[in-house]
């Protein structure tokens, strides 16, 4: 190994596919795979996710959907939600990708490129239950929700569901929120049939109050085995990918591995403790392009340091690091350059 690499594993990434469907249940998972598959890699997760039985597809933008609808082919559902230009609403709509819509100008725009195309758009309109990030507000959902059906009854639109994001601040204010989603889609019904997808939660909510979720659930980062900040361990969840670098001089000072900040890797991360053949050792610098750790008996130029990943050389956790700099697990992995390669291991 000359080079750091991200190592995947298959196996532990439908494992926590497995735990996250059962914990879910009912509620069918939607796999979201916004910034590469959380930096994991798309193609990747997409053909693995396939085959442990996955459906739905959350992309976050259109161009990473379209992406998606290539390795994934015409049975999985995909499901974009960032507001986008007329040219990105086209190229879903022939891609089949269904849409997130959080205002009226936005639901007006896909109404009308559906009707240029002559090509019907799978919406979901999204309600604004307090979080004030994108959302139709529910003083105005009933006029919303009137346009939608009329166009639904024209033929340029299917309104498939209703979703929203919620804070995961509180219990309380999460419980709040819901009462907003519950009565939108309450309002949604006595126009006509009920959405059949109804997403609410993301990984956090979805994992513990099973109360708020609906027939579809959002979930990104526990499946890559990513903890929240702050929260607690997962059952049955363990990290899909470890960060490895190889030992490429030892002295008197330390031992220096072949990875730095222009790999993506935190400076701030000094003092960090890390795996090593023999255990758990401290981060000691961080440079541009090499890191030095403390030394232990017997090391060797090609040794493996692992920065990240299951713990099985004394490292932790990318959500470990995170919480050193107060940050988010994700953040650590999506930072990653194209520099360190992405391994399959199993």
């Amino acid at each position: 190994m000359s080079r750091p690499e991200l190592r995947l594993s298959s196996g532990v990434f439908r494992a926590n596919i497995e735990a996250v469907r059962t914990r879910l249940g009912p509620s069918a998972l939607m796999l979201v795979l916004k910034d590469d598959a959380y930096g994991h890699g798309l193609s990747w997760a997409v053909e693995t996710a396939q085959h442990a039985g996955v459906e739905w597809f959350g992309s976050y933008d259109i161009a990473s959907g379209v992406a998606i609808r290539r390795l994934a082919g015409g049975a999985a559902r995909i499901f974009a939600w960032v507001t986008s230009p007329d040219a990105e609403i086209d190229d879903a709509l022939l891609q089949e990708i269904d849409l997130g819509v959080g205002t009226v100008d936005y639901l007006r725009r896909v109404i009308a490129r559906a009707e240029a195309l002559g090509t019907p758009a799978r919406v979901h309109l999204k309600i604004d239950t307090g979080l004030h990030r994108n959302g139709i507000l529910p003083e105005d959902w009933e006029a919303a929700v009137a346009e939608a059906r009329r166009a639904e009854r024209a033929g340029s639109i299917e309104l498939v569901g209703v979703w929203s994001h919620i804070a995961e601040a509180s219990d309380a204010e999460d419980d709040e929120a819901q009462e907003v989603f519950v009565d939108a889609v309450r309002a949604v019904a006595a126009t006509g049939a009920t959405p059949a997808f109804l997403h609410l939660t993301a990984s956090a909510a979805s994992w513990w109050r099973p109360e708020l979720r609906g027939t579809l659930s959002r979930i990104g980062a526990f499946c890559y085995g990513i903890r929240s900040a702050e929260g607690p361990e997962l059952e049955g969840i363990r990290p899909a990918a470890s960060l490895v670098a190889p030992v490429t001089d030892v002295s008197d000072d330390g031992v220096t591995i072949g990875i730095g900040s222009f790999d993506g890797l935190p400076s701030t991360l000094v003092g960090s403790v890390v795996g090593t053949p023999v255990g758990g050792r401290i981060l000691e610098a961080i440079g541009h392009t090499s890191c030095l750790v403390q030394g232990w008996e017997g090391a060797q130029v090609g040794d493996e340091v692992a920065l990240f990943g299951t713990g099985d050389r004394g490292e932790t956790s990318a959500t470990t690091l995170a919480e050193r700099i107060d940050t988010v697990g994700e953040e650590i992995l999506t930072r990653l350059t194209p520099r360190v390669r992405r391994v399959v291991v199993d």
